[in-house]
C-alpha cells in the first residue's frame, strides 16, 4: 500500500487535488494549510459518505432479519461471496451503524438519515436488559446516546439508564472493575480489557440523567484500577488481563487480538486514548488526563508507526496489514485529547489526527462507490491471531472516521468564531 494517495475523482470536483496532496505529507508540528484543506474538503467526503451509506441501508434492508425473524445488522463485509456480513443485535458493535447514520444526519442535515437512524437505534432496545457482556455501552450509547444528544430529547432516557444498571451488574465491587468476558458469576476467571474503555461513557451520562453518582463512582473506580495494571512503563497497553477475584492481584496477562503479550494491538491502544480522554472529560481526573497522553505519545513516537499516520494492526508488527480502524479511533480521541493541553501538546496530537483523517479520506483507505459493500474504510484488522476481519472494512471504523470529522469541523468552527470577535 502506497502511503498517502490521491482522493477518488468525485472528490476533485470540489477541491483542487494538488493542494490536498499537501495534507498528506507528514506533519508533527501545525500547519494551518493542512488543516485548511482537509476542512476544504470536508463536505466532499460527508457527500461522499452519505452516497456509499444510502447504497449500504438499501443493501442491508432486505437482509434486515434472518429466517428465524431476529434482528440482524450491517457489521462487514465479506469479499469472497460479495454479500454483507450481518449479525445479531446483540453483536458487539451493532450500535455503531446507527451511530454512523446519527453522524451523517449531523454532517449533512439530511432527514433522510435521522429517520433511518432512529429506526436502526429503536430496534436495538433488548441490549438495555443483556448482562452477558460489557458492550452494552457502545451498543446503545454509540445509537440512543448519538439520539438524545443530536435530537436534544430525554425520551431515551429510561432506556439509556435501565442499560447502566445492566452494565454495573457486571462491575464487582471487591475488584473495582468490571468483568469484560465471561458470565457475572464465574469464579474461574475475571477478564478485563481496555476496549471496556469505551463502554464507561454510558455511565458517566447516566449519572447525570438520573442524579445517581453510583454509575460514575463505578466508571471512575474501573478507570482507576485498569490504569494500574494495564499498561506498561512506555504507555504500551495489555489486552487481556484475568483477575483474581479472592487475591485481587492480576494472575495472567494474555494476547488476546494482539501479536503477543509484550507488544500493543493498535486497537487496544486507540482505545486507551480514546477512554482516558473522555473519562477526563468526565471527571477532570487529571491522573486520566496524564494516562491519555502516555497512551498517545506511544502510539504517535512508535518507531514502527508509518508515515501516514495509519497504524499497523499491532505495533509489534511492522510491515503487516493496517488497521484503518485503530487509526480513526485514535484521531478521533487525538483531537478531543487537543483540546485539554496546551502548546505543542496541543498542536502535536492535532496535527496527528489531522494527517491520519487526510489519510483515511483517501484512495488508499476510502472505498470507491459500489466497492468495499459501501462501507466507507477499507484495511481494517479485526482479530487476526484468529484468522478474522483481515483487511476488511468494520462498522466502527467509519463510525469513528465520521465522529473525527464531525470534531475536526467543531473545532475549525470554534476557531473561526474566537477570530471573528
Amino acid at each position: 500500500m502506497r502511503e498517502g494517495g490521491e482522493l477518488s475523482l468525485s472528490f476533485a470536483l470540489c477541491f483542487y487535488l494538488t493542494a490536498f496532496r499537501l495534507a498528506f505529507a507528514t506533519c508533527a508540528m501545525p500547519d494551518c494549510s493542512k488543516e485548511s484543506e482537509l476542512e476544504k474538503a470536508l463536505p466532499c467526503i460527508f457527500k461522499k459518505s452519505a452516497e456509499h451509506y444510502r447504497a449500504l441501508v438499501a443493501a442491508a434492508a432486505p437482509l434486515a432479519k434472518d429466517e428465524d425473524g431476529k434482528k440482524l445488522f450491517p457489521h462487514g463485509y465479506k469479499a469472497v461471496t460479495g454479500e454483507l456480513d450481518m449479525r445479531s443485535i446483540l453483536w458487539w458493535t451493532s450500535g455503531h451503524f446507527p451511530g454512523s447514520l446519527w453522524y451523517l444526519y449531523e454532517a449533512t442535515g439530511d432527514v433522510e438519515f435521522r429517520d433511518l437512524a432512529i429506526f436502526w437505534t429503536e430496534r436495538l432496545a433488548p441490549n438495555s436488559k443483556v448482562d452477558t457482556n460489557h458492550d452494552v455501552g457502545f451498543i446503545m450509547y454509540c445509537s440512543y446516546g448519538n439520539a438524545r444528544r443530536i435530537l436534544k430529547t430525554d425520551r431515551y432516557d429510561a432506556i439509556l439508564i435501565e442499560t447502566a444498571d445492566t452494565l454495573c451488574s457486571r462491575y464487582n465491587e471487591g475488584l473495582g472493575l468490571i468483568r469484560s468476558w465471561g458470565k457475572r458469576d464465574e469464579t474461574k476467571n475475571f477478564f478485563v480489557i481496555p476496549d471496556n474503555l469505551m463502554n464507561l461513557e454510558l455511565l458517566e451520562e447516566a449519572s447525570k440523567m438520573s442524579g445517581k453518582p453510583s454509575f460514575a463512582k463505578v466508571a471512575r473506580s474501573h478507570a482507576v484500577v485498569t490504569m494500574k495494571h494495564h499498561f506498561r512503563a512506555d504507555g504500551g497497553c495489555y489486552h487481556v488481563l484475568d483477575y483474581d477475584q479472592v487475591t485481587k492481584r492480576v494472575k495472567a496477562v494474555q494476547r488476546g487480538q494482539g501479536a503477543s503479550v509484550e507488544t500493543a494491538w493498535s486497537r487496544g491502544q486507540s482505545w486507551a486514548i480514546y477512554g482516558y480522554t473522555m473519562m477526563y472529560r468526565e471527571s477532570k481526573n487529571p491522573l486520566f488526563l496524564q494516562m491519555a497522553q502516555k497512551c498517545a505519545d506511544f502510539a504517535i513516537d512508535n518507531p514502527n508507526m508509518p508515515e501516514d499516520g495509519v497504524p499497523f494492526w499491532d505495533y509489534g508488527a511492522p510491515g503487516e496489514e493496517r488497521d484503518s480502524s485503530a487509526g480513526a479511533i485514535m484521531a478521533s480521541g487525538l483531537l478531543e485529547l487537543s483540546t485539554f493541553v496546551v502548546g505543542e501538546k496541543a498542536a502535536k496530537y492535532r496535527a496527528f489526527a489531522v494527517k491520519a483523517l487526510t489519510s483515511l479520506a483517501s484512495t488508499d483507505y476510502f472505498a470507491a462507490q459500489g466497492e468495499n459493500g459501501d462501507f466507507l474504510l477499507k484495511h481494517g484488522v479485526g482479530a487476526k491471531p484468529a484468522g478474522s476481519e483481515v483487511d476488511t472494512p468494520l462498522d466502527y471504523g467509519d463510525y469513528y472516521f465520521l465522529e473525527g470529522l464531525l470534531r475536526f469541523k467543531r473545532y475549525r468552527d470554534k476557531q473561526r468564531e474566537k477570530n471573528e470577535k
